[in-house]
């Protein structure tokens, strides 16, 4: 298995900033993709933003020039940043890797357990 531990979500105001960080652990042979997924009241999971190991990235179009996620292989984790927040960013933000375990060949993906981001006056 592997464990993703978050943390840096809070409360903050209109065009504040936070950040946010996601430990991986486990018997990790390899990690592909790490990146971050949120989910506000009664709508679906959506993708923030993700990286891969080579470090090419994805953004959702709604935090593009707002958000940036950053990696650091050595230590399995992944970070975001983010900048001019609104309160339509307000969610639960999850973290995701997918990664291969050294007892296994498949590549699965894993959840974090959640850290809420609430953008409020």
């Amino acid at each position: 298995q592997v464990q993703l531990v978050e943390s840096g979500g809070g409360l903050v105001q209109p065009g504040g900033s936070l950040s946010l960080s996601c430990a991986a652990s486990g018997s990790i042979f390899s990690i592909d993709v790490m990146g971050w997924y949120r989910q506000a009241p009664g709508k679906q999971r959506e993708l923030v933003a993700r990286i891969f190991s080579a470090g090419s990235t994805n953004y959702a179009d709604s935090v593009k020039g707002r958000f940036t996620i950053s990696r650091d292989n050595a230590k399995n984790t992944v970070y975001l940043q983010m900048n001019s927040l609104k309160p339509e960013d307000t969610a639960v933000y999850y973290c995701m890797t997918e990664a291969r375990l050294t007892t296994e060949w498949v590549t699965r993906r894993y959840w974090g357990q959640g850290t809420q981001v609430t953008v409020s006056s």
